[in-house]
């Protein structure tokens, strides 16, 4: 995934804000980059450019060799679809719907239900005895597996997390960030949103924004360990 000169701009009265200015990062296969920054610092905004839940005012956005951002809507819903999963602190999960229909609800929008799939993705995070289960039967860090399975059903080539475990307890945070190290293991990319500092020392690398730019650290590839310590 590369991002190029990625501007995403805001018109509010006769001021001009930008969310996102000049950004520019590239994450490899099986690299799990930490975005860190305060409240209203363009984490957010940055998640949705690379989801392609909105467009940029000007820059590119390449996702698996397809500069996403040349994309018409119909082609872009597809893309989104079927090359990147979605992560949120909220796990937006059907109370009436199975563990298993969770998971392969994108599936059925791909019109590619696959039950085997379904359990195999289910065994990998840790599920194969829960999903005939209701998500109100299950604690915090279970229904997050149900969100991380349900992202990758469709196998990713981008994983986005926007605040992943900001509602779980430190065990059930550990044991999903094992989950993101396992996958990344195997080769997935991965872009984690957050404010956890200690979360931010799981990522490989950690990049900071402030006000939409990215700020140039030399410590960069250090920064999880030097700031945790502090």
């Amino acid at each position: 995934m590369a991002i190029r000169n990625l501007w995403r701009s805001y018109e509010r009265g006769s001021e001009t804000v930008h969310a996102l200015a000049e950004f520019d990062l590239t994450v490899q296969p099986g690299e799990m980059v930490g975005i860190v920054g305060r409240s209203g610092s363009g984490k957010t905004t940055l998640l949705n450019q690379i989801g392609c839940l909105d467009r940029p005012t000007t820059g590119q956005v390449i996702i698996a060799g397809t500069d996403v951002t040349a994309l018409p809507e119909r082609e872009l819903v597809a893309f989104r679809r079927d090359h990147i999963g979605f992560i949120f602190q909220l796990f937006y999960l059907l109370p009436t719907l199975s563990v298993a229909e969770n998971v392969g609800m994108p599936m059925l929008f791909a019109r590619a239900h696959d039950r085997e799939r379904v359990r195999a993705i289910c065994e990998r995070v840790g599920l194969a005895d829960q999903m005939t289960a209701l998500p109100g039967s299950l604690d915090g860090g279970d229904m997050q597996r149900v969100a991380i399975a349900r992202a990758l059903v469709n196998d990713p080539a981008l994983l986005l997390a926007d605040e992943p475990t900001g509602r779980l307890e430190r065990q059930a945070r550990d044991e999903v960030l094992d989950i993101f190290d396992d996958l990344r293991a195997d080769g997935l990319a991965i872009v984690m949103a957050t404010h956890d500092l200690e979360q931010a020392a799981r990522c490989g690398r950690v990049i900071e924004l402030r006000d939409g730019r990215r700020l140039e650290h030399a410590y960069e590839d250090s920064w999880p360990k030097a700031h945790c310590a502090t």
